[in-house]
């Protein structure tokens, strides 16, 4: 992001203090949209804890952000999470997973470990958080987690993907009941410029950019700092649980 998209993001977010006095948990706070609503939720007022899987990019994100404090570990590690979360000291107000990437192997190239991690992992991930919510978030506080919306439409390669995509809802809404008074919602974005973007695109990132400006509703590539903003305003908002919230720029209402 450029420091324009940083400072745009921050207007966004409303730096007006809106997360003074709160904690708020990243997992998956070392890039992408994890970082970016980090760096909102300081510019917001809120104390951080950052969670990452790559012990470099989270020192570089620790190093910025100055968080109350990190820890490296993979976040499909259920029992890890758990006692992560249980062990942090007090209450904390937030809790924002990023943890995971889409998959979008054909069938025949499937391997069926890899597919069994990407969506029964993915599943157990949501589940344990939750469940080591309801002793460590408070009353009215949030938890927030990533999927997307390009699941919804079938094609070749998207089972797994467009598997996850639809079960996320549901399991969000349910837990809504299960955790209450802590808030659940779904993020539910469709391509965001980000590092991860980048890597599943490769030389194609270009063209996809470009393609996106072009037929877009909003005329733009939506970034880290778009969904980032919707992230704390979901934390800020607590009328807000058991939904999904799209952010895709009116993808979805194009034709393919």
């Amino acid at each position: 992001m450029s420091g324009d998209g940083d400072s745009a993001g921050a207007e966004r977010s409303g730096a007006r203090g809106e997360l003074a006095g709160q904690t708020v948990v990243v997992v998956g706070g070392s890039a992408g949209i994890g970082l970016e609503t980090a760096r909102q939720v300081r510019a917001a007022g809120g104390e951080l804890v950052l969670v990452a899987r790559n012990a470099e990019r989270l020192r570089r994100a620790a190093d910025e952000l100055r968080p109350l404090s990190a820890a490296v570990f993979d976040a499909f590690d259920t029992e890890r999470m758990e006692r992560f979360l249980g062990e942090l000291p007090g209450r904390v107000d937030h809790v924002l997973v990023t943890a995971g990437s889409p998959s979008y192997t054909p069938l025949d190239d499937l391997d069926l470990t890899d597919a069994g991690r990407d969506f029964g992992g993915r599943l157990a991930m949501v589940l344990a958080v939750a469940r080591a919510s309801r002793g460590k978030v408070r009353a009215g506080g949030a938890l927030l987690f990533i999927g997307g919306t390009g699941g919804r439409r079938p094609a070749p390669g998207m089972a797994v993907t467009g598997a996850l995509t639809a079960a996320l809802p549901a399991l969000v809404a349910n837990l809504a009941l299960e955790v209450a008074p802590v808030r659940v919602n779904l993020i539910a974005a469709g391509f965001v410029d980000t590092p991860l973007s980048a890597a599943l695109l490769g030389d194609q990132l270009e063209a996809r950019r470009e393609a996106l400006r072009k037929t877009l509703p909003i005329g733009r590539v939506v970034g880290p700092a778009d969904v980032a903003a919707l992230a704390v305003h979901l934390m800020v908002n607590d009328a807000l649980t058991g939904a999904t919230y799209d952010i895709d720029g009116g993808q979805q209402l194009l034709a393919h």
